[in-house]
């Protein structure tokens, strides 16, 4: 799709030192949470998204906090649109200090139910999209050397779950492309950062628009939580040297159990999976879906379970409090530095074993012709 962008203007973030965020997915969900977190604290928002109709609900979000936007309708997995998508926002908002990757696509269903096309779509959106984006946020950050990409991640990256076979896979090449790219700026010695935040279930529109081959009703995993506490999640990681963030005790346990008891998780989410993502009523079988085109209407950065779902997350507010955030950033940095100490001393190392350096030193002992 055609990028198109759509400008406001507020009386905020004209002055010297405002920044500017670029949130894909921000029509709703966690990406209209974030959009309103930052424009909160005097950022400009990029919002990028393929509805008009939830564009046009978060350009207003922003512009209650006094702060400017611009709404550009794009699919994420056409890499040239979010390339003009990025331009427009530069050319009107100035230089990108943030750049947040959220927008996703699922089809919930067993594997055999799920055509190859609707896997392809899912894969397109959901991590060529963040492919996408991150190359969009470095040919702008790269050249000034300064950024942050933020990575909205899931459990699911770690720990896949049986009916969301596209999606987990698509959130574990996230990940793998992620460490991969952190790499490479390391190598380059970048000062662009890249970081993650791991996200639990979150009461979002999503479980009422995506596409689905169940019967069912679907819902996220209990126990939920509210996309504000998402969005608090991915302020923090672009403003804190770390390089993960977890939200919630549920992403902890995810993660951490699939490492010791893979298994395990196996045999119980094979037991409960099924269960736990659906609710007992029946979905409309002629529900629309938002898999190739945006269902129309506003759908908000809430879904249907706001009486199920958790404003407060003592994990998280123990994770981003000042003294454990100041140990994150000390032991990544500290993490970091010794990693970059460790490859000058093997660069040494190979240097000195290096045929050329061999043959350098054999002439060096060579004796001289009398």
């Amino acid at each position: 799709m055609t990028a198109r962008g759509v400008s406001s203007r507020g009386r905020m973030g004209t002055g010297p030192g405002m920044s500017v965020v670029v949130i894909t997915g921000a029509s709703a969900g966690i990406g209209r949470a974030c959009a309103s977190m930052f424009a909160s604290h005097g950022y400009d928002v990029g919002l990028l998204a393929r509805g008009s109709d939830g564009l046009a609900g978060a350009t207003a979000d922003v512009e209650s906090f006094g702060s400017r936007a611009v709404a550009v309708q794009v699919d994420v997995s056409d890499s040239s649109a979010l390339e003009k998508a990025a331009s427009a926002v530069e050319e009107e908002l100035g230089p990108i200090d943030v750049w947040v990757n959220n927008a996703m696509a699922t089809v919930y269903g067993p594997f055999l139910d799920i055509s190859a096309d609707e896997y392809r779509r899912v894969t397109e959106v959901t991590y060529l999209g963040f492919v996408n984006g991150t190359r969009a946020a470095l040919h702008r950050m790269m050249p000034r050397d300064r950024g942050v990409i933020v990575q909205v991640g899931s459990a699911l990256a770690y720990r896949g779950i049986p009916l969301q076979s596209a999606y987990c896979g698509a959130k574990h090449a996230i990940q793998g492309f992620t460490d991969s790219l952190r790499c490479e700026l390391l190598h380059e010695e970048s000062a662009v950062r890249l970081v993650e935040v791991q996200m639990p279930a979150v009461n979002t529109p999503q479980f009422l628009i995506q596409r689905s081959k169940l019967r069912r009703q679907t819902q996220p995993v209990p126990p939920i939580y509210q996309p504000e506490l998402a969005a608090e999640a991915v302020w923090h990681a672009a403003h804190h040297r770390r390089r993960q963030v977890w939200v919630g005790f549920p992403t902890v346990y995810t993660i951490l159990g699939d490492r010791l008891a893979g298994p395990l998780l196996d045999a119980f989410l094979g037991r409960t999976g099924y269960d736990s993502q659906q609710l007992s009523s029946l979905r409309p079988p002629d529900a629309p879906d938002n898999l190739y085109d945006p269902v129309p209407g506003d759908h908000g950065a809430h879904g249907a379970f706001d009486s199920k779902a958790k404003s407060y997350s003592r994990q998280l507010n123990f994770s981003l409090s000042r003294p454990v955030a100041r140990l994150a950033e000390a032991v990544d940095e500290g993490c970091a530095a010794a990693g970059r100490a460790l490859a000058r001393l093997n660069q040494r190392k190979q240097h000195r074993r290096s045929p050329a350096h061999d043959a350098s030193s054999e002439t060096d002992r060579a004796p001289v012709p009398g």
